[in-house]
């Protein structure tokens, strides 16, 4: 049996690799508590490769993950490469899901968010570090709460949460 203590995230790698930097960069920084088993530590999937060849090493990504972080920029609802695959391999998992939105939204945005996640069961933050954070430590449990009582579509926090948080 895998261990499986790693968080896989999905982003589009042309568009939106700054930000899945900037999440490696929160993680190293010794002043800030934010620290995660990246599953990409795991293997490198190129684009070099067959297709069939990198989703071989994003099946043990998966294999490994027990969250499933997705950065939503501009492209992201567009992106026909691996992106579609990710969800539908996260959803299939039944691993909890955050949504990272580049745009600030703290709710579903229907303009940039893949189709497939319009329902899901997920919670739909700003990238913004406190609440990814919270996400990272709280959202975890809270799914297993609400996949248990057999509940799906978008999840929020309420405005207290971004102001306990100093994000008004």
């Amino acid at each position: 049996m895998v261990y499986k203590n790693k968080t896989y995230i999905a982003f589009d790698g042309d568009s939106d690799m700054e930000y899945y930097r900037t999440l490696q960069m929160w993680k190293k920084n010794s002043k800030i508590d934010f620290d995660f088993y990246d599953a990409h530590d795991l293997n490198t999937a190129r684009d070099t490769s067959l297709t069939e060849s990198i989703k071989n090493q994003l099946r043990e990504r998966f294999e490994n993950s027990k969250l499933f972080m997705i950065i939503v920029g501009e492209k992201t609802k567009s992106n026909r490469k691996f992106i579609p695959w990710e969800i539908e391999q996260a959803l299939e998992r039944k691993l909890p899901i955050i949504v990272i939105y580049l745009n600030n939204s703290r709710y579903l945005d229907k303009t940039v968010c893949p189709s497939s996640l319009h329902q899901a069961l997920a919670i739909h933050i700003p990238f913004k570090l406190a609440i990814i954070q919270h996400a990272y430590k709280y959202w975890p449990s809270s799914h297993e709460k609400y996949q248990k009582e057999g509940k799906s579509g978008p999840y929020y926090y309420v405005a207290e949460t971004y102001e306990q948080l100093g994000l008004g």
